[in-house]
């Protein structure tokens, strides 16, 4: 990234803002319908002494998210406006863009993840890992808690063009392009004043036709980093049954409101509802489940792992079965009875109850970062890395603490179909551990429902979502 050792070794206190190069070349693509800046300034900030931190959390829906910057000095709140949304850092950088003559064409601000998946240490003396999460999340709506920082010594890459989520576009010329970091950062990074401008020249070319023609700025945050290890693979051998430990670490599944929810057509009249449901882990220990599989057979039997709180392994209990599933867009291993999905009449009767009633547990949503325990960087990110193959002997799956499991039910069978039903109020409930298979410290917060209104006619149904205390995920 353009970051020299030798350039970082008298490392101030504070943060500082740097660049990989003084001079900057991009291309503009022509699409023939729109232009497009394929923008990367190649900036970064770099942590001091100390790391950045910065824990953002709500109290619940009904109150505003508030974020702190943990220092050894002191923690501060950062000001009303800089944290909206659990995404990241709002209005960070000021960019201005002049052209050969001086003229200011483009002055636009910058959003900020400080937790980048390609954040690299800047000296040889840092720490040698880092603790932070590899994206700061925020697809969920209802993100509870995040924590997003830098370790110190290390750096996070930057945005670039204004997060518009429209094509970046400058014509081919010669720039000058200033960066700034905003007065409410510098304070709480401590980010002195020569630390916290650059300024770049900027050259825009014309480039050929490709890929990232209408991709607008460059995208600093790619996919979360995926990793089966060996130790994600279960012992040979089957655990002696026991009962769960009366007292100590336990995992605590809790339901966060449905959301994503849609209404769409389909085959002959039919109408579906489909929605976002996501269960997640607010406990003092991973719900960890181990499938061993039967003998020539499509099913596994499961077992929940228990520990203490030095991470010793205290016992192990027939938790049902992992099954077998074959259908185009699964093929892997689903484990029995995580979750259970209804749609309840306005009297909190059932209506509809969703075939989904199998899961792979995966680390899919940051739901709260900033409760005790919370793993930062869960290995089992997707399906892939969590789900197993279909020749596999055992699986291991994992939802640790502070992390949620979603999935989208826009398939047929898991949706919920309305086409019989009438205009009116429902509810879509989202259960957890809906057998009690599943040993965990509380079950009275397994559940929760979210408000919906049908309306419409047969031929033209109509879908509301009231919001929750002011959030319209």
């Amino acid at each position: 990234m353009g970051i020299q050792v030798a350039d970082a070794a008298a490392t101030p206190p504070g943060a500082r803002l740097m660049a990989a190069g003084k001079n900057i070349t991009a291309e503009r693509y022509d699409a023939g319908n729109q232009y497009a800046v394929s923008l990367d300034l190649g900036l970064n900030v770099v942590a001091g002494q100390e790391a950045i931190e910065v824990r953002a959390k709500r109290k619940s829906y009904a109150d505003p998210i508030v974020a702190d910057v943990i220092s050894k000095k002191g923690n501060k709140r950062l000001p009303a406006g800089t944290v909206t949304d659990m995404s990241g850092l709002k209005r960070f950088s000021t960019v201005t863009v002049k052209d050969a003559k001086g003229k200011v064409i483009r002055l636009y601000t910058t959003n900020f993840c400080p937790n980048t998946y390609d954040s690299v240490r800047t000296r040889p003396e840092a720490p040698a890992q880092t603790p932070y999460p590899m994206n700061c999340g925020g697809e969920n709506p209802f993100t509870l808690g995040s924590v997003w920082g830098i370790q110190a010594g290390w750096a996070a890459s930057t945005e670039d063009a204004p997060p518009t989520g429209k094509p970046f576009d400058l014509p081919v010329g010669k720039y000058t392009v200033g960066v700034t970091v905003n007065e409410a950062y510098r304070k709480a990074f401590d980010i002195a004043t020569k630390d916290a401008s650059v300024s770049l020249n900027l050259t825009v070319k014309k480039g050929e036709y490709g890929e990232k023609a209408l991709a607008g700025d460059h995208d600093h945050h790619g996919p979360q980093v995926s990793d089966y290890r060996p130790e994600y693979r279960v012992a040979a051998k089957r655990p002696a049954a026991a009962k769960a430990p009366a007292t100590g670490p336990k995992p605590d599944l809790r339901s966060l409101p449905a959301w994503g929810i849609s209404i769409t057509p389909g085959a002959k009249n039919k109408w579906h509802v489909n929605f976002g449901a996501t269960v997640w882990n607010a406990g003092t220990s991973p719900l960890l489940v181990d499938g061993f599989r039967r003998s020539g057979a499509g099913l596994m039997d499961a077992y929940q792992y228990f520990f203490d709180a030095q991470g010793n392994q205290v016992g192990a209990v027939p938790a049902g079965t992992m099954e077998w599933d074959a259908r185009a867009g699964h093929e892997h291993w689903h484990f029995t009875d995580f979750a259970q999905y209804n749609l309840l009449r306005a009297d909190k009767k059932l209506a509809v109850r969703s075939g989904k009633e199998a899961f792979c547990l995966a680390n899919t949503d940051q739901v709260d970062y900033t409760i005790p325990l919370a793993k930062w960087r869960p290995l089992n990110t997707d399906l892939e890395t969590s789900c197993g193959e279909k020749d596999s002997v055992g699986v291991r799956e994992v939802l640790d603490i502070g992390n949620g499991d979603t999935y989208t039910q826009d398939r047929p069978g898991q949706s919920f179909d309305i086409t019989g039903l009438p205009n009116g109020t429902y509810y879509i409930e989202v259960k957890a551990n809906p057998a009690g298979k599943l040993s965990e410290s509380s079950a009275t917060n397994n559940t929760s429902l979210r408000k919906i209104v049908l309306g419409g006619t047969a031929k033209k149904r109509t879908l509301s979502v009231p919001p929750v205390n002011g959030i319209k995920g």
